[in-house]
C-alpha cells in the first residue's frame, strides 16, 4: 500500500463538494478515477498531495522517501520561456536536489523527451509538455503519482504515447499511479482499478476488468465475412461491412470467438460498448 483515505469531505461556501470519500493505491498499480467535470476529482486529488486540507477524514502515505508523492494537478506547470533542461534544472533545485547535466538528460530521456532541444517550451506540443511535467513530479522518487487529466488537449498520438510511457513508469518503477478522467475509454486500457465519482462520492468500484464486464452494454466485433457466421446471427446483430454490433453477456464472449473460429472467420477485434447509465447509477 502507498496511499490510503478514508472518509474524505469536503465543504466549500456550504456546497459538499466530497462526501465520504475513501480510495487507495498500492505498489506498480494504476488506479484511474473516473468522473464528469465537477465530481469532485480535482478536489479530491489536492486533498491527496497535501494541497488542500479536508473537513474530514484521513490520508495515510506509507512511504520513507524524500518525496513521497508527485503529482500534475489540472494542467502543466512550467516555465513557458524556458527550455527543457531549464525546468528540470530549476525544478530540481526548488527541491533542494542538485542535479549534474547527464542526470537531467537521463530525466528527460526516461520520459521520451530529446535531450538536445534548446527552444522555449512554449513551442512544445501539449503531449510533450505532459511528459516535461511528468518528469519534474518524478524528481526525487516519489512512491505514488497524481495525474488529473493528463491525456486532456492531447491527441490520439499524444494519448497512446502518455498511455505507455504511464505503464512504462509503473512497471519499471513500481510507483502506484492515480490518474482521474472523464473519458472511460482513456483509463480502461491503462489502469488496473477504477474509482467511478458523482457529485462527491465513490458510486462505483471495483479492478477495470470488473467494471466492463459488468456494464456493456453492447459488443462489436470486427471480423471479415462476418455475415456468414451463423454464431453471431443468433444474437440477432446489427451487420456492418466486416463488423457486428451484439447484446452478449460477458462470460459469453469467449465461447463464441471460438465457434466463429471454428467456422473459419477469424476475430479482428471484439469492443464492449459500457452503458453508462447502469455505470453511474450503482452505489456501493
Amino acid at each position: 500500500m502507498i496511499i490510503k483515505a478514508e472518509n474524505l469531505s469536503k465543504i466549500y461556501h456550504g456546497i459538499t463538494v466530497l462526501d465520504q470519500v475513501s480510495i487507495s493505491c498500492t505498489e506498480g498499480n494504476i488506479c484511474g478515477v473516473l468522473g464528469a467535470n465537477g465530481a469532485g476529482k480535482t478536489t479530491l486529488f489536492r486533498i491527496l498531495m497535501g494541497l488542500v486540507s479536508p473537513n474530514s477524514g484521513t490520508v495515510k502515505i506509507y512511504s520513507d522517501t524524500v518525496k513521497p508523492m508527485g503529482g500534475i494537478i489540472e494542467k502543466p506547470a512550467l516555465y513557458e520561456y524556458l527550455n527543457a533542461y531549464e525546468n528540470l534544472n530549476l525544478f530540481a533545485r526548488i527541491q533542494n536536489l542538485k542535479l549534474k547535466k547527464a542526470e537531467i538528460g537521463e530525466c528527460l530521456h526516461a520520459v521520451g523527451l530529446p535531450v538536445g532541444r534548446k527552444d522555449a517550451v512554449k513551442n512544445y506540443s501539449m503531449g510533450m509538455k505532459q511528459r516535461l511535467s511528468i518528469a519534474i513530479a518524478l524528481l526525487n522518487n516519489p512512491s505514488c503519482l497524481v495525474l488529473d487529466e493528463p491525456f486532456s488537449g492531447l491527441d490520439p498520438m499524444g494519448i497512446e504515447e502518455l498511455r505507455r510511457l504511464i505503464l512504462k513508469l509503473a512497471k519499471e518503477r513500481n510507483i502506484g499511479v492515480l490518474i482521474s478522467s472523464h473519458i472511460i475509454d482513456q483509463l480502461q486500457k491503462v489502469c488496473d482499478y477504477l474509482y467511478v465519482m458523482k457529485e462527491g462520492r465513490i458510486i462505483n468500484k471495483g479492478s477495470t476488468s470488473e467494471i466492463i464486464a459488468t456494464n456493456v452494454k453492447h459488443y462489436t466485433i470486427y471480423a471479415k465475412n462476418i455475415q456468414e457466421s451463423v454464431a453471431v446471427r443468433q444474437y440477432a446483430p446489427i451487420l456492418a461491412k466486416d463488423s457486428a454490433k451484439i447484446s452478449i453477456e460477458s462470460k459469453e464472449v469467449t465461447a463464441l470467438i471460438k465457434e466463429m473460429f471454428k467456422e473459419g472467420i477469424e476475430v479482428t477485434s471484439f469492443i464492449p460498448e459500457l452503458d453508462m447509465d447502469r455505470l453511474f447509477s450503482k452505489n456501493y
